[in-house]
């Protein structure tokens, strides 16, 4: 009779959920203190001779970035989860996603952006992660666009958009590595390829 009062399981029934509707917020608290950081290392490298790279294409990667938060936001709605493995599994992955994001921005300094600003004759660093990787902050950003969706339990977001993600930076990737070996000691420090 107890089971029959509480349809025949009680694990279903106490089973918790926690809200993530903090996320989508602090995200983009996250992106508008990254931007106004960029802006601020822009104008530094383009006053010391710094040249912007193919800016037509960070129109692509701002857009890619909002539609992703949109979409994840929408998808992920009335944003619960359950407390389970993969949620904890996503938010300890989370923290250590943004503790790399965050070495790399320290890293670089003033040279982190956004965009692609190269200064002509300027060192490439080697510090931080970037002894270990070539772009530890592409790298961040490729793990976002799949702990997230996975955290929020969004898989559209996190099929469209994790695809759409690689091709872009994809694109970046050579376009940046292009310009650092013309005008930087990129080459000399990463090799030829």
């Amino acid at each position: 009779m107890f089971d029959a009062a509480w349809g025949g399981n009680l694990l279903y029934h106490f089973t918790m959920d926690l809200t993530v509707a903090w996320v989508p917020p602090a995200l983009v608290a996250q992106r508008i203190l990254e931007l106004r950081l960029s802006a601020r290392n822009r104008r530094k490298l383009l006053s010391r001779g710094g040249r912007e790279v193919r800016p037509d294409t960070y129109r692509t990667m701002v857009a890619l970035h909002a539609l992703f938060l949109v979409s994840l936001a929408l998808e992920s709605f009335p944003w619960r989860v359950p407390v389970d493995f993969r949620t904890a599994g996503c938010l300890a992955a989370l923290a250590a996603v943004t503790f790399l994001r965050y070495w790399a921005i320290a890293s670089l300094g003033e040279y982190w952006n956004t965009r692609i600003v190269v200064v002509p004759g300027a060192r490439v660093a080697r510090s931080g992660p970037y002894r270990f990787l070539r772009h530890p902050n592409y790298l961040v950003i490729a793990l976002e666009f799949l702990i997230l969706p996975l955290l929020m339990r969004a898989p559209a977001t996190l099929v469209l958009f994790s695809l759409a993600n690689l091709a872009v930076l994809r694109q970046r990737i050579r376009i940046e590595e292009e310009a650092l070996r013309r005008d930087t000691d990129y080459a000399d420090r990463f090799g030829g390829t």
